[in-house]
């Protein structure tokens, strides 16, 4: 690897570089040596930025959740327009038709990573947790705006359509599911939403 080349925002690079080795080739080939190789530059930068491997793996996950919190304000702003299971329906595509599938298969994998998330982070499935908050805000919103039943439970449809979203997913060799099949679990758990 070439040495003394300034990489612009190695972090960012490294986390790019994670993410398509995890949704390419699973949790088994991610190493840091892969990681670097996959970002074009000298393992050493990895560890400039990171104490070690599994600190990078705790910010990757941090910063993926960030993009689930940016997504949460978005889908918000969304109440009132379009359709609910249109919303829902992008809104659990989006989700995990992205890196979510794989990080939580990663924090499987890799124990220590799982230890260190539980020391920093609320109890729960990093990026699922985040991913019921996100549906249940949303779904609060079009409750106040009546076109939710006034009476549900946001937060058990959030987790149903968080779960069954993930099982939906899942398990996929880079194909996701037909929108259809996604609108159809929303449709289901969220009656009423499709028109």
């Amino acid at each position: 690897m070439p040495t003394g080349v300034a990489m612009r925002d190695a972090r960012r690079q490294l986390f790019d570089a994670a993410e398509r080795i995890l949704l390419r080739d699973g949790p088994n080939a991610l190493t840091s040596r892969a990681v670097t190789t996959e970002a074009g530059c000298a393992k050493g930068v990895l560890h400039r930025h990171f104490a070690d491997f599994d600190a990078f793996l705790v910010d990757l996950v941090l910063d993926r959740i960030a993009r689930v919190e940016a997504q949460t304000a978005e889908l918000r702003e969304a109440a009132g327009t379009g359709t609910v299971a249109g919303n829902l329906t992008d809104a659990l595509t989006s989700l995990f038709g992205s890196i979510a599938v794989a990080i939580v298969s990663l924090i499987t994998f890799r124990d220590e990573l799982r230890v260190r998330l539980r020391r920093i982070r609320p109890p729960g499935v990093p990026l699922a947790t985040e991913g019921v908050a996100m549906l249940a805000s949303y779904l609060a919103a079009e409750r106040e705006l009546g076109r939710v039943a006034a009476d549900a439970d946001v937060e058990t449809l959030a987790l149903t359509l968080v779960g069954s979203g993930h099982l939906l997913f899942a398990g996929r060799e880079g194909e996701p599911p037909e929108r259809a099949a996604v609108l159809k679990v929303v449709t289901t758990v969220v009656p009423g939403t499709a028109s």
